[in-house]
């Protein structure tokens, strides 16, 4: 699953800079979007039992 892997944390990863790069810009829109892509990715991760890496949006999620 390695590839598959790295393409899953690199989504995550991508999503993560949309939202950080949404909320510096102040676009309650882009936020909104950037977020929603976010948890997908983080819950297509889980699915899989990819660990996405450690981000600040993790901390008030179950892992699992």
């Amino acid at each position: 699953m390695g590839d598959f892997a790295e393409a899953v944390r690199e989504r995550v990863r991508r999503a993560r800079e949309a939202v950080a790069a949404a909320h510096e810009a102040g676009d309650v829109y882009a936020v909104t979007e950037a977020r929603e892509e976010l948890d997908d990715a983080l819950r297509m991760a889980r699915d899989l039992g990819v660990d996405p890496g450690a981000g600040p949006e993790d901390e008030h999620e179950d892992p699992r």
